[in-house]
């Protein structure tokens, strides 16, 4: 019977003639060689890096700031985002070998990097997108803007509400007064409460402990109006969805049409999408430098205020409605839309063509809101009163607010739009937030804190842009950009 054969490897005793320069093991269309001119055109002491001012220090020389800001952009681009594991690559790695030009930064070094720079980093993504502009890569014309839950780097344990830290002391003074009882039953057994097991008030000290530490959370809640209090990231908060309930942040995009480019970015900590609409079209409008824009959302977004906010500033939206009907519906009821406002009389005509007039008016978050009711008497009478009202209610009620003209002009323009509009909104948001979980590792956010967390969120923008503007106009033609960027700044960056 003869032997199989199998694909032979080299002796690993066998001596190499190897290129003798790092140079040749990175190819001229390798992508690190982006980020090398990239990184290479940016201004860093006028982004605030520091260690970037030509200052001389005692002690050992500090590590070039545009080799770690290269270091973290590779990083960023290829899933590896802890100091420790971007170390390891510094060592290992030939394009990060290439990159580094042989350095070898410690993960202190590295981690202290990033935690030293949050604003600079931050400045680095803005002025990528600038180069997005200057490169005419913005439609400038529509934007899609979405929000995601992102994990932070705090389990759900670790955050506490009102409601929970009332539990979690209503359980420890069930185990005090347990812990007590066996202290009692022991000191009677042995007749001197000085032979009782120490174990017992040890466990009931700590309890003690916790007692206190918890009512000083309870206080704080109540002093500061806050609704949530993390141990661990103080900033992070628990954010509830469908699927479950994480602990982390609420991320924002906005995404430009021509290219599905990221436009802004912001890391805000709101349970909802209701109030994001009005700042983050505002800011992609600043960004991209126009008088006009239109923005599609998803019904998360729908807000009269918002709407209106929008529309002051030169901003068409198209929101869906969210489905406020659904009770009605369930009730076989007549909904509010069956209604009509008559402006001149200053009321409503219900389907029986019976008035509801103005009746009180209130101020509700800011937001002026108006009641018309109908009357009794008639509602008693009227042949539609089944269909109408639910049972044990007498009247119809119907509540208009300040903004209710706009709601009515933007239902108008959703009627003819909002089937293309939200297929658009689909193929613009649903993408970016897909990648950017992956370059996440489906995991959390490495830093903690609201500030840190937003600067890390500026380094995975930077980098989903940084990858789609390769693909779009190719490597050499961004490399060469990057020359020209380089030989235009002013002689005192260089």
């Amino acid at each position: 019977m003869t032997e199989r054969n199998y694909k032979q490897g080299i002796h690993r005793e066998q001596g190499y003639l190897l290129p003798p320069r790092v140079e040749d093991y990175v190819s001229d269309d390798n992508p690190v060689r982006a980020i090398d001119s990239y990184v290479e055109s940016l201004e860093l002491a006028k982004l605030r890096f520091t260690n970037s001012d030509n200052v001389m220090t005692p002690g050992q020389p500090a590590y070039p700031p545009q080799y770690l800001l290269k270091l973290y952009l590779y990083g960023y681009l290829h899933r590896v985002r802890s100091s420790r594991r971007l170390e390891a690559e510094c060592q290992r790695n030939l394009e990060v070998i290439w990159l580094m030009g042989g350095l070898r930064p410690g993960y202190k070094t590295i981690a202290d990097f990033r935690k030293n720079n949050l604003n600079a980093l931050k400045q680095v993504n803005q002025d990528f997108v600038q180069v997005c502009k200057e490169l005419d890569l913005f439609g400038k014309e529509l934007v899609g803007i979405d929000g995601s839950f992102f994990r932070g780097n705090v389990n759900t344990d670790r955050i506490y509400t009102a409601e929970r830290l009332h539990g979690v002391l209503k359980h420890i003074e069930q185990d005090i007064a347990h812990y007590l009882a066996d202290l009692e039953q022991a000191d009677l057994k042995e007749g001197s409460s000085e032979q009782h097991d120490p174990e017992l008030s040890k466990k009931l000290e700590q309890l003690r402990s916790l007692q206190q530490k918890r009512k000083g959370q309870l206080e704080q809640l109540e002093s500061s109006g806050d609704k949530q209090i993390a141990e661990v990231d103080e900033d992070a908060r628990l954010l509830n969805k469908r699927q479950g309930t994480v602990a982390g942040y609420n991320v924002q995009t906005v995404v430009d049409n021509k290219h599905k480019l990221l436009v802004t970015g912001e890391v805000t900590q709101d349970n909802n999408d209701e109030h994001q609409l009005g700042p983050m079209a505002q800011a992609a409008k600043a960004v991209l430098g126009v008088e006009k824009l239109t923005a599609v959302a998803d019904k998360g977004y729908f807000s009269g205020q918002q709407i209106r906010s929008c529309e002051q500033n030169g901003i068409t939206p198209y929101v869906p409605e969210p489905d406020k009907k659904y009770q009605a519906k369930r009730e076989a009821r007549l909904p509010r839309e069956d209604f009509i406002y008559y402006p001149v009389a200053n009321c409503y005509r219900c389907p029986a063509g019976q008035e509801l007039p103005l009746s009180s008016s209130k101020l509700d978050g800011g937001i002026t809101r108006w009641a018309y009711r109908s009357s009794v008497s008639v509602c008693a009478v009227c042949p539609l009163k089944e269909q109408c009202l639910p049972k044990k209610t007498r009247r119809r009620m119907i509540s208009r607010s300040e903004h209710e003209t706009l709601i009515e002009a933007h239902r108008v323009r959703m009627a003819s739009e909002e089937a293309k509009m939200m297929r658009l909104r689909s193929a613009l948001c649903e993408h970016p937030f897909g990648t950017l979980k992956q370059w996440c590792g489906w995991t959390h956010f490495l830093l903690r804190g609201l500030e840190k967390v937003r600067a890390e969120f500026g380094l995975l923008m930077l980098s989903y842009n940084f990858k789609r503007v390769l693909s779009i106009i190719g490597l050499s033609a961004f490399r060469e950009y990057c020359l020209m960027r380089r030989i235009n700044q002013p002689l005192a960056s260089v």
